[in-house]
């Protein structure tokens, strides 16, 4: 897999502009949703060279990234004249750009793209690694294909049209990365007002997140060893989400995470010696933040179904990324069903429910 250009930007239109001159192409799409159409892309409207760009937009959230909306944009590519030298621009979240990057990577056996994400949670974990992908009977990104983007443009301009739950749920992963790097990188974000954010302090803060990402990606690009760090929280986290959405109550990705975060730095702290004082840190910063994820005993046969059809798992085992201390990453890691019930048990009491 190829390594793609990261870039931070000091200048959107002119980074945008050199970024798609970079890339021979023959036609210009721009993929949107109804959001980032309204509120983002007025930004982007000294680009020249979206002048001629032919624009696709489709629903926004989570709930369209279906594979009905996969063909919608696969129609819109085939019916205005797309080429395998054309290229795509992807404006949006996670959804989005997870959608879009693996239309395009189908699209012909696979056209360039450029992802320019405009919420947190993109910007520092989905639009950033080549993960593609759609949610598939009931399960998250449970179709795609590891496929980076040429360049993944960073604008931290974009944030400040988003509320403050998005907000909160991009900066779940952003937690993670600090857990899974170092104590001072934790330390730096645990102390971030959240409430008054100074944008160019968070911007620094993403940057940093992104390099964390990036330095495990180009080591492990597919996954087989280290890149699996990024799971933190993600095998609890995914559960709660599914759950969720089963329940016709869908919540933000990040907020499942930092959910799966307690959970499974419990599970650290009862099986690899994790420290508790770093784990009741992450507690009050989770409750103070996201608040509780409600369910009851009688969830628990399910989420641990959920747990199972987990894309990390082998042979129907239940496997972790669990942490010895900040930074000391222990992979494929496993925990018996009454350890998880009493994770949930945990997670329960120290959220208030």
């Amino acid at each position: 897999m190829n390594k793609q250009e990261v870039i931070l930007c000091t200048h959107l239109a002119d980074n945008l502009s050199q970024a798609i001159a970079r890339i021979p192409h023959d036609r210009l799409f721009l993929l949107t949703d109804v959001h980032t159409h309204a509120l983002c892309l007025p930004l982007l409207r000294e680009v020249e060279a979206l002048g001629e760009a032919e624009e696709i937009i489709i629903g926004a959230e989570d709930v369209n990234k279906t594979l009905d909306t996969l063909a919608q944009v696969w129609t819109a590519l085939s019916t205005q004249g797309a080429s395998r030298k054309s290229l795509l621009i992807n404006l949006g979240g996670g959804m989005l750009t997870d959608l879009g990057g693996f239309a395009a990577s189908t699209f012909k056996r696979g056209i360039a793209f450029i992802n320019i994400p405009t919420t947190l949670l993109a910007m520092v974990d989905a639009a950033v690694g080549g993960k593609t992908g759609i949610n598939f009977n009931g399960l998250k990104n449970e179709i795609g294909c590891f496929s980076p983007a040429e360049s993944v443009l960073l604008e931290t301009q974009f944030l400040r049209t988003l509320d403050a739950p998005n907000i909160y749920s991009g900066y779940a992963e952003m937690l993670k990365h600090g857990l899974i790097s170092t104590p001072e990188h934790l330390n730096e974000l645990l102390a971030f007002d959240l409430g008054q954010i100074n944008y160019e302090q968070l911007k620094h803060l993403v940057g940093h997140s992104v390099k964390v990402k990036e330095e495990i990606v180009t080591n492990d690009p597919h996954e087989h060893g280290i890149r699996k760090a990024l799971n933190l929280g993600h095998t609890v986290g995914h559960a709660f989400e599914s759950l969720a959405l089963a329940e016709n109550r869908p919540v933000l990705h990040g907020y499942a995470v930092a959910w799966g975060l307690v959970c499974e730095l419990y599970l650290s702290y009862v099986t690899t010696g994790f420290p508790k004082e770093i784990l009741q840190q992450v507690i009050y910063f989770v409750r103070r933040v996201y608040g509780p994820f409600l369910f009851t005993c009688k969830h628990y046969e399910q989420l641990y179904e959920l747990m199972k059809h987990d894309k990390k798992n082998s042979n129907g085992v239940i496997n972790f990324t669990l942490l010895k201390g900040i930074g000391d990453i222990a992979l494929n890691q496993h925990a018996n069903q009454k350890l998880i019930f009493e994770t949930f048990d945990f997670f329960r009491e120290s959220m208030g429910i």
